[in-house]
């Protein structure tokens, strides 16, 4: 039916149907993502994009690319809906506006991306292979704007649609998440393209359609063969399973710090402790009692990786961060990270002066952002970097591209989420991080999902979310620096170029061909 969607006249005759499939098709990419990962409805969702944006005008384009990005994000993100529900007597009442509001939003991404697909195309007058070349462009150029403009917001990636399966999830390590995106969208439009080619077009369509899958699996499977030993470092993840509600009540830190401790000390060999974001409801560093009874789980050398809130008074005011520290045995501090990455409306309230919006979290004030990425160096362990909560979900921004860490620490409290598919999005982008970057990352989660993950994204040992317990594994080995980890976003627009070179001169040689044949038969 789709390939019978007549062009637009100007009268807009047949928008409300292209963009009833573009709302279907946008929700559809949510069943592409974990924790469902149907791969097949990649080709399903994309191709229909690729339909009802074809011989259509600018101003339809945008609003059927922003239609499609409501249904994308509408379902993608409605877990957010989650924390509002947290404290539901203040808050409950916005959910459903916050996650409509910000659905609308992001939509505007898919809706530029289409705008610009359709402005170029009415002035070239592109088609076939090279108009699903332009699309897949367009897509990831509006992706990229999604992941940097206001702070950024790049969740639910098109390349996490591969992120459960090992080796496609594996060129994101040579190009990024970014470029595997191109490449996902790219190839997931290839059936749109064969359903309206031309007979005599649709053999290469399909030989393209056959290439690319088999060389991005092809090249992917290399890397996932590649041996990831472990080290000798024995890690312990601390899943406390502490309720969101419960965790700042009054009278609850006692409660709180009592189960990771008891926790901590079942029996077992660990060199390195780690517990979530936020695991103490406090200020840890101010607390001398509290970090004397850490001496009872951090015998011998051992070391605890914590997430804590902490504050600093200078200059008539407080500043709060939000931190991991490093703890020895007798509760000095050794190291610590600040979080730079801020949530919005969680951690902080953009343009406060303005807006009469209260945080979502509980505290005093505003949390203040930390320097950038950091590596820590910590006694007797490999060399770490630390990304809290979301940061982890932004490609490039995790690492010290100066001082390279031997693994990640990503610690996160997702008990804002439930049991909804957040946690599951969330961790997929920590898999891709690791991919990336070629470095081990380990999930410290309050609720879940922790998880030690290799370097090549595949998950050692995972708690599931409601979970309360512990996993006792050893850190896995760093691969050498990723072209990605070395060069950035740049291998992505590097794919990129190199795709649009070769798609020219695949044109050009076609045409001279062509003209040579005709010049021929005319002789």
């Amino acid at each position: 039916m789709m390939a019978g969607l007549r062009p637009l006249t100007g009268r807009g005759r047949y928008i409300p149907l292209r963009s009833g499939i573009s709302f279907a098709a946008g929700g559809l990419t949510v069943l592409t993502l974990p924790p469902f990962s149907w791969l097949i409805v990649v080709p399903v969702a994309f191709s229909a994009l690729f339909l009802v944006l074809r011989q259509v005008s600018t101003a339809p384009a945008f609003f059927i690319g922003w239609v499609f990005g409501m249904g994308q994000f509408g379902f993608g993100v409605s877990w957010i809906a989650e924390s509002f529900y947290v404290d539901a007597e203040r808050f409950g009442a916005l959910a459903i506006p916050a996650v409509a509001g910000l659905s609308a939003g992001l939509a505007i991404f898919p809706a530029i991306a289409a705008m610009l697909f359709a402005t170029i195309m009415q002035r070239r007058a592109v088609g076939g292979i090279t108009a699903g070349l332009l699309l897949a462009t367009c897509w990831v150029a509006a992706e990229w704007l999604r992941g940097h403009v206001l702070t950024g917001f790049p969740w639910n990636l098109a390349a996490y649609a591969l992120v459960e399966h090992a080796a496609l999830r594996q060129p994101a390590a040579w190009v990024g998440s970014y470029g595997l995106s191109f490449l996902t969208v790219f190839i997931g439009l290839l059936p749109g393209v064969l359903i309206v080619a031309a007979p005599n077009r649709r053999v290469p369509v399909l030989v393209l359609f056959a290439a690319a899958v088999m060389g991005l699996w092809g090249g992917g499977a290399l890397r996932s063969g590649t041996d990831v030993p472990p080290t000798d470092i024995a890690l312990r993840i601390v899943q406390g399973n502490v309720p969101q509600v419960e965790k700042w009540a009054p009278g609850s830190r006692e409660r709180t710090l009592e189960k990771y401790l008891s926790l901590s000390a079942q029996p077992g060999r660990f060199d390195l402790l780690l517990w979530p974001e936020t695991a103490f409801p406090g200020f840890l560093d101010e607390d001398a009692l509290a970090r004397r009874r850490l001496s009872t789980v951090l015998p011998d050398g051992r070391i605890l990786l914590t997430g804590v809130p902490d504050r600093v008074e200078g200059d008539g005011e407080t500043r709060y961060f939000n931190t991991v520290q490093a703890y020895d045995g007798n509760g000095e501090i050794l190291t610590g990270y600040a979080k730079h990455h801020l949530v919005p409306f969680g951690e902080y309230v953009p343009l406060r002066g303005w807006l009469p919006i209260e945080r979502l979290t509980e505290g005093l004030g505003d949390f203040t952002p930390g320097p950038g990425p950091r590596t820590l160096a910590i006694p007797g362990a490999p060399l770490v970097a630390v990304a809290i909560c979301y940061e982890i979900i932004f490609p490039g921004q995790v690492v010290d591209d100066l001082f390279r860490p031997d693994w990640i620490f990503n610690a996160t409290n997702d008990a804002w989420f439930g049991t909804s598919i957040g946690p599951e999005q969330h961790l997929a982008s920590a898999r891709m991080r690791a991919v990336e970057e070629g470095l081990p990352v380990v999930r410290a989660a309050n609720t879940g999902i922790s998880a030690i993950i290799d370097a090549k994204g595949e998950i050692i040992a995972r708690l599931e979310t409601g979970q309360t317990g512990v996993i006792d594994a050893t850190l896995p080995t760093a691969l050498a620096p990723t072209p990605y980890a070395r060069f950035g976003d740049w291998t992505s627009l590097a794919l990129i170029c190199a795709v649009w070179a070769l798609a020219f001169t695949v044109g050009s040689a076609r045409r001279r061909f062509n003209s040579e044949k005709s010049k021929s038969e005319e002789s």
